[in-house]
């Protein structure tokens, strides 16, 4: 069985390693702070001490599992590696860099891979001198509880080593999506409009913070709405998301980041982590209710599914991914109640039509363009599924 690296020891480095060693892997953790190091080791016992006292792991079993995971202080230990996972902050000329070192470093056939949710695989294998060999592979947080994993072949990637890792991965007991190196992949590009839409609904009046996550949640079936999504991601790390995103796409204004956010952003209302953002969370507050009207209820949720119905529409029109791992990407990855595909086929296509070409009409915006694809199976009288 290889031996797995892991550059970062964050939330989301620590987690990986959690998920590499309990499938049975050595795994080597480093990372260049000694502090932050020291704290992965101690959160991940903490985490298999809980297990099990969850009774959900053998206290052998736990045991097993943290004395695969050796905490390094030097990249030059994964000089016998298979599998190299980069997850440290989300910069290019660093990933860069790292990978540079890397390759100097590991065996001929090890899969360098990155984590990153963004930043183009090309551009980062391009610092190598053996690109073929490099990809992404996006765990979602928390990685030992979120099935999705995002495998990003970029352009100079050979397709034994994307084989090779689709199939690693796998054995780890994830779901493994395809994705077209382009801004966001799947999960990050086609789920835009359930934060963007229902900020620019805000932003216009139609409805406050509160009753825009009750519609979603209530009655469009969504595990959280919106604006408490946002809070407990960070409104910083949303927004910068966002922004990339919509830089990536030479501001496509699909992607158009809203004010609000930027400000709450600037302000420091970040959400739960700081007590403040779209919520109160400061001890004692009191936060407005929701407008339970069904009429408007019910606009909202038409609107930002058909976004979201148009978006991931238009994924698979550009060879993104495949009609299945699209679906499965924002069932698994973002917990959506159901396939946005399958969705456009229970709402129909041609009322997705109608229901992008109203916005467009309203608004006169090329944000509200309508997909291609959803226009040619309207007129055809097809669906996405049988």
């Amino acid at each position: 069985m290889i031996k797995v690296g892991i550059i970062g020891s964050g939330s989301m480095g620590s987690g990986i390693a959690q998920v590499a060693a309990t499938a049975g892997h050595e795994v080597l953790l480093y990372d260049n702070n000694p502090d932050a190091l020291q704290r992965a080791e101690t959160h991940l016992k903490k985490i298999m001490a809980r297990l099990v006292e969850k009774g959900r792991l053998k206290s052998t079993e736990a045991e097993q599992i943290l004395s695969r995971i050796k905490y390094v202080d030097s990249v030059y230990a994964y000089g016998d590696s298979g599998l190299i996972i980069e997850a440290i902050v989300e910069n290019l000329d660093v990933k860069r860099g790292v990978f540079e070192q890397l390759e100097d470093i590991v065996p001929e056939d090890c899969i360098l891979a990155t984590n990153t949710s963004s930043l183009s695989i090309a551009a980062i294998a391009a610092a190598c001198k053996k690109p073929e060999r490099v990809l992404g592979i996006h765990f979602f947080n928390p990685a030992p509880l979120m099935k999705l994993v995002e495998i990003i072949p970029a352009i100079q990637t050979n397709q034994n080593y994307l084989d090779h890792a689709a199939e690693l991965i796998r054995s780890w007991q994830k779901l493994v999506v395809i994705a077209k190196d382009t801004p966001g992949f799947i999960v990050n590009r086609v789920a835009r409009p359930f934060y963007g839409e229902s900020l620019r609904i805000l932003e216009e009046g139609l409805a406050d913070v509160p009753t825009i996550d009750w519609a979603l949640k209530e009655m469009g079936g969504f595990r959280m709405g919106p604006f408490t999504l946002m809070d407990y991601i960070g409104n910083d790390v949303n927004y910068t998301v966002t922004e990339t995103v919509f830089k990536a796409f030479y501001y496509d204004p699909r992607y158009k980041p809203a004010f609000t956010q930027k400000r709450l952003s600037e302000a420091g209302y970040l959400g739960r982590k700081s007590g403040r953002g779209y919520y109160d969370y400061r001890e004692g507050a009191k936060n407005p209710v929701p407008n339970e009207d069904a009429t408007l209820g019910q606009t909202i949720v038409d609107r930002v599914v058909t976004m979201l119905i148009n978006e991931a529409a238009d994924a698979l029109y550009l060879n993104v991914a495949s009609r299945d791992d699209i679906d499965t990407a924002m069932t698994k990855g973002v917990n959506y109640p159901k396939g946005l595909l399958k969705w456009a086929d229970e709402i129909g296509i041609a009322t997705c039509v109608e229901r992008m070409d109203d916005l467009h009409q309203e608004y006169l915006e090329d944000r509200y363009r309508c997909s291609p694809l959803l226009r040619k199976m309207a007129r055809a009288g097809k669906t996405f599924y049988e």
